[in-house]
């Protein structure tokens, strides 16, 4: 997990990722986005890829003689989940698991035949 986070505390890399969000992509095309938008040299861009590669964020597979790169997502999971326990839940999910239970109570006193809050007070 420390080396996804190292890879991606990059802005490079980050831009990488984000190109290929669209699908596989080209080492050439890449190189010309990446080395355009930053002002680095298509050896530099290469770097870059072999560090995401080798953490396992993208892979790539040879098309003829393009090599092809893309996203794989299962190394961001395990990132993910780990920073997922420092999230606080939006406001929104407390009320609604609040509704859920509220719901779930009165279904359950209806069930035994014990009065509800508006039962109780008519």
């Amino acid at each position: 997990m420390d080396d996804v986070a190292e890879a991606i505390a990059d802005p490079v890399r980050r831009s990488v990722l984000e190109l290929l969000r669209a699908g596989p992509q080209p080492a050439g095309h890449i190189a010309a986005v990446i080395g355009a938008r930053f002002a680095i040299s298509r050896p530099a861009v290469s770097r870059h890829l072999r560090v995401l590669r080798e953490c396992g964020l993208v892979r790539d597979t040879l098309d003829g003689r393009r090599r092809l790169y893309a996203v794989d997502p299962t190394r961001l999971a395990e990132l993910t989940g780990w920073l997922a326990q420092f999230a606080v839940p939006p406001v929104w999910q407390q009320r609604m698991d609040a509704l859920e239970t509220e719901v779930f109570r009165t279904r359950r006193e209806r069930l035994r035949g014990t009065p509800t809050g508006e039962e109780r007070s008519a």
